[in-house]
């Protein structure tokens, strides 16, 4: 086997993902630098590197050397030296600090780091506390190399090592050989298919228990990602055991005694049907109807108003005529304990919300506003004038003691609590916000039960109607000025099924529709009306204003690749941080898609990167005014979003909206779905794509049913 060695010159690509790069390679003795491509851990330049391969001449780039095998060797020269400390490997040696470094200490720097690393105090800018962070860096390279090459050697992606040594440190690999179901359950990102293959390369039985249970609480997983709450019994037990390849037996006794366990749970609903639940959605939703019962039976801590006298007081304050049901709406507000106000676009909740809190304040009573985003919350605020925050925020997560401070034996203070967009809370968040409402105090929710339920498992405003336990009151008036809206006309249209107005190209509207049949046509209409023709027209920034809403991730018009045909024209930056196969760099427009409670920052967050910082290896991310901290290994949290999902701009709302709409989507192409999209734009909605299209998602109102218990629990 023919055998190579040399230093990296430069990366041309390397993957994350899969391990694959493509370098080139200045060999020994040669003048000119060969191609080597194949899977290489992490490939640095300055790296020292022995290979084996076999030459192959690709088609279009020519001789290339394909790695087999390989193994990094120590740089053996000054030039090798400072270009490999330089490369950002370590952090805290970056290209002026490796200079440095390597003109006091030449050839024995790497040996000054690696026994003597005091010494780099006599290098102009090191200091003590930057010693110690080198020292750490180094030591946690050669852990997290040795990491690296064990999971490569058994098939888990190298973006994951540093996560991995991150969560178990030094017993990775012994972690990994016993269990490696493990990662699957503690690392995000790392999901069960990964580990079954890193299981399957140990060596581990397809029958072994582990794997079937894991495997269970997997599907379990993937259908909460659905929005499922739990699942039927029988159906559960097929997808397992077709997913698996397993007997049927095998997966009913992985079922029963994962139950024993009590990591799941069994109902019975009829003589032949069982649902099955993951225990912590169980707990969930069975504290929702015990918490709300509990709720409905003790009274009011706002004392005693004549709804009557307070609907003619406020007419009066406010100066608008009320529509019928808006005045119920107010009364209701003041004589139930638990209040549900639903409506679309135009139909007053907020003028409600205003009377609402207007009254309540006169009564003396405290009011706390919350909503389940931070760009909800702004909303909120900026439109009642009082301060409002996110239900993360008000429930205070602590990371000391990971969860929400605020519960029942410490709830929050308030006599009454406004939830605005409420169809975005899902059975989770529900349950750990009804654990902290005082008995005394009224909720309300206001939110618009037609919009797409929350990203998160359950239906939950829906349930909580279609239970019939609560008062519910159902805006449908659209107000004269909202009428003059053709967003707010044809979100209307859509909701019932009924075909939207389109205005003509020449008219000035603030709803179009641009007739485009191919899905690469429909992709370079979106660019050249994000980059040229909306700004030019309409005086908005292309970044800021503009949001591309997609139904799918995938695809020519799916998420992914229109970030990175919009990235390509609206960020001509050039520093680019190369993360698997997304480029980041600085002004880019991100998206966190987790909830991360140690930086306060949530799923659906939209920021700008501010600053990249190589040396340190962390990147500074603006959210809305404020600056949080990211380290490279925490990157998997944050997508691009010059293009999101439909789903995860719920609680958004954006000056100009743009959404294609193709067949190549039909699978989510649902009303519910196009209604919420469109309800996101506040001052221009461009849907781009064919009227066939369009028709089908209006025509298809069968969303799919999410499997929950708790409208039942509720009756009860």
């Amino acid at each position: 086997m023919p055998k190579l060695n040399g230093h990296i010159e430069r990366v041309t690509f390397s993957s994350e993902e899969t391990a694959f790069c493509v370098c080139k390679l200045k060999v020994k003795g040669e003048r000119g630098l060969v191609t080597i491509v194949g899977n290489m851990v992490n490939p640095v330049p300055g790296e020292f590197v022995e290979l084996d391969g076999e030459w192959i001449t690709h088609t279009k780039f020519g001789n290339q050397f394909q790695i087999r095998q390989y193994k990094t060797l120590v740089p053996a020269t000054q030039f090798g030296i400072q270009k490999y400390l330089g490369s950002g490997l370590i952090k805290g040696i970056g290209p002026v600090m490796a200079k440095r470094i390597v003109k006091r200490f030449g050839i024995k720097s790497l040996d000054i780091i690696e026994k003597s690393i005091d010494k780099l105090s006599e290098v102009e800018g090191i200091g003590k506390k930057r010693i110690e962070m080198i020292a750490q860096a180094w030591d946690d390279q050669k852990e997290v190399r040795t990491v690296m090459l064990f999971l490569q050697s058994h098939g888990v992606s190298t973006a994951y090592a540093a996560k991995i040594f991150k969560t178990y440190g030094q017993d990775s690999i012994h972690i990994v050989r016993e269990n490696p179901y493990r990662l699957a359950r503690d690392i995000f990102g790392i999901g069960f298919i990964i580990a079954d293959s890193i299981a399957e390369k140990l060596g581990m039985e397809k029958h072994a228990p582990q794997r079937i249970e894991a495997g269970l609480e997997y599907v379990l997983h993937q259908l909460s990602d659905d929005g499922h709450v739990c699942y039927p019994y029988n159906e559960l037990c097929r997808k397992v055991q077709h997913m698996l390849e397993v007997d049927r037996d095998i997966v009913l006794k992985a079922v029963a005694d994962s139950f024993s366990a009590e990591r799941i749970v069994i109902e019975d609903i009829s003589e032949n049907k069982k649902l099955v639940f993951l225990k912590k959605f169980h707990v969930c939703e069975t504290e929702i109807a015990k918490n709300f019962e509990q709720l409905k039976n003790f009274s009011k801590s706002v004392r005693k108003i004549d709804s009557k006298k307070a609907v003619e007081w406020i007419k009066g304050q406010i100066k608008i005529t009320l529509a019928k049901n808006q005045e119920e709406a107010v009364k209701k507000s003041l004589e139930e304990k638990v209040l549900i106000i639903t409506g679309g676009p135009g139909t007053g909740k907020t003028t409600i919300i205003n009377a609402i809190i207007k009254i309540l304040k006169k009564a003396g009573a405290k009011i706390l506003l919350a909503a389940p985003t931070g760009r909800a919350a702004k909303r909120m605020s900026e439109a009642t004038w009082e301060r409002a925050q996110t239900i993360h925020r008000l429930l205070d997560y602590s990371m000391k003691k990971p969860g929400f401070k605020k519960d029942n034996k410490n709830p929050l203070k308030c006599d009454v609590l406004i939830i605005d967009e409420a169809s975005m809370i899902d059975t989770v968040l529900m349950h750990h916000l009804l654990k902290a409402v005082p008995p005394k105090a009224t909720l309300i929710f206001v939110g618009d039960v037609n919009q797409l339920p929350s990203v998160g498992p359950g239906n939950v405003l829906n349930d909580l109607i279609v239970s019939n336990a609560f008062a519910v009151v159902t805006l449908d008036t659209i107000f004269r000025q909202a009428r003059k809206s053709l967003i707010v006309v044809n979100a209307h249209r859509i909701n019932k099924g009924m075909f939207p107005v389109l205005a003509n190209d020449n008219k000035k509207s603030n709803f179009y529709f641009v007739q485009k049949e191919e899905p690469e046509d429909v992709l370079n209409t979106i660019i050249d009306l994000v980059q040229n023709r909306i700004p030019q027209k309409f005086k908005v920034d292309p970044v800021d204003d503009i949001q591309v809403l997609t139904p799918m991730h995938r695809g020519i018009v799916g998420a992914g690749n229109l970030n990175h045909e919009l990235q390509k024209i609206l960020n001509l930056n050039k520093g680019i941080l190369q993360r698997g196969n997304r480029e980041f760099k600085v002004s880019d427009k991100v998206m966190q898609i987790r909830n991360n409670y140690d930086k306060h920052v949530y799923n659906g967050d939209i920021g700008r990167i501010v600053d990249i910082n190589f040396i340190d290896q962390k990147v500074l991310l603006n959210f809305d005014g404020r600056e949080v901290e990211y380290d490279f290994s925490s990157l998997d949290e944050i997508v691009h979003a010059y293009a999101v999902s439909v789903h995860k701009s719920q609680g958004s709302e954006y000056p100009v909206v743009i959404i294609p709409v193709v067949i190549q989507h039909y699978i989510l192409l649902q009303r519910n779905l196009i209604y919420t999209a469109v309800t996101r734009g506040k001052k221009l909605v461009v849907l781009v794509g064919t009227k066939k299209a369009l028709a089908m998602a209006i025509n298809t109102d069968k969303s799919s049913r999410r499997h929950t218990r708790l409208s039942y629990r509720l009756k009860q």
